[in-house]
């Protein structure tokens, strides 16, 4: 019998999501309908869902999108030539993308107008990977693994550069760098780490967590790479971990034996469904608890399209740390 839930904190939206959703709204309130998205907003089933009830058209590709009309680019971003197809059809063009994966184009960009030959380190097929290939597609190569950084061939290895999706796991990523530092010396790193702050926090708090729990659940969808980091870090720290969308997902057989259950969620699950996990373990009388780690105060602004219409701040569940109905809030020490 679960006999106490401990919640990690930060947990949930990040600032990125908050200003992608909060765009899509804003959009909504302000103009005209039907307005269009391009892919999904951000990496949640939940959130897509709401957004298209409130009259929202996602599409895959700008095809789908007829001449002229609106069209909101998602939080992961866009290359080039995603662009440029928008102005081609006459679209009337929103961008979402968030600033730290914005802060990677511009370093991409940068590293190839100085002739460098830049490594990705991202996985093959992600958006936010083919938005940032899409700056510079003739210098950058694509690593996943070490095994990738083994077969790396570069002409001149006096001017090679790296960069890193946004949303990958600290320690996965460091062993790719340090094996691209050993085999190319004068690689250059970016100006500033590319992992975003809200993976870096909820990795932490997840390894925090691992030391205080039998199980670790991650409320986050399947195609989202930073919960799917969250469950990796788990199991890494020897804590059995699972991704699940919402509470339905939780099988009876993972909770054999364990008294204390922890459950954190990605960067784009909404808060509401933490609160329905918690709630389906209260319902037998487990105790609640939070295990706060760091406190996060980062916030982005819409963009200028959209500000001035703003008539309201922070409209989005940020479910960013603390929670209404549990009083008990724990410190790490770590």
């Amino acid at each position: 019998m679960i006999q106490k839930v401990v919640l990690a904190s930060p947990r949930g939206f990040c600032a990125g999501v908050v200003r992608a959703i909060d765009i899509v709204t804003v959009a909504l309130e302000t103009f005209d309908t039907p307005l269009y998205v391009r892919k999904e907003i951000v990496h949640n089933p939940h959130v897509v869902e709401d957004l298209r009830n409130k009259g929202v058209i996602f599409v895959e590709e700008l095809s789908e999108v007829p001449e002229g009309r609106r069209v909101i680019f998602s939080a992961h971003g866009v290359s080039p030539e995603v662009w440029e197809k928008a102005r081609r059809k006459k679209l009337k063009i929103i961008d979402a993308t968030c600033p730290l994966v914005t802060k990677v184009h511009v370093e991409a960009k940068r590293f190839a107008g100085k002739g460098y030959t830049i490594i990705l380190i991202g996985h093959v097929g992600h958006e936010e990977v083919e938005g940032t290939m899409g700056e510079a597609p003739l210098s950058i190569k694509l690593v996943t693994s070490l095994e990738d950084v083994e077969k790396l061939e570069i002409d001149n290895s006096e001017k090679v550069s790296y960069l890193t999706q946004t949303t990958l796991s600290l320690n996965d990523t460091r062993q790719i760098v340090d094996a691209l530092k050993k085999k190319f010396p004068a690689i250059e790193s970016p100006p500033s780490d590319d992992i975003c702050y809200a993976t870096q926090n909820r990795q932490e708090a997840v390894r925090a967590l691992s030391e205080h729990t039998d199980l670790i659940l991650v409320v986050g969808a399947r195609n989202s790479s930073n919960s799917n980091r969250l469950v990796e870090e788990a199991r890494r720290n020897g804590t059995p971990s699972h991704l699940i969308n919402d509470y339905r997902d939780i099988k009876p057989e993972w909770l054999g034996n364990v008294r204390r259950v922890g459950v954190t969620s990605g960067a784009s699950a909404p808060e509401s469904l933490v609160a329905e996990v918690v709630a389906f373990f209260k319902k037998d009388g487990a105790e609640v608890e939070e295990l706060s780690t760091t406190e996060e105060n980062v916030q982005f602004a819409l963009p200028p399209s959209l500000r001035r219409r703003n008539r309201s701040v922070r409209r989005s569940d940020t479910g960013g740390g603390t929670c209404p109905w549990f009083p008990d809030r724990l410190k790490s020490d770590r």
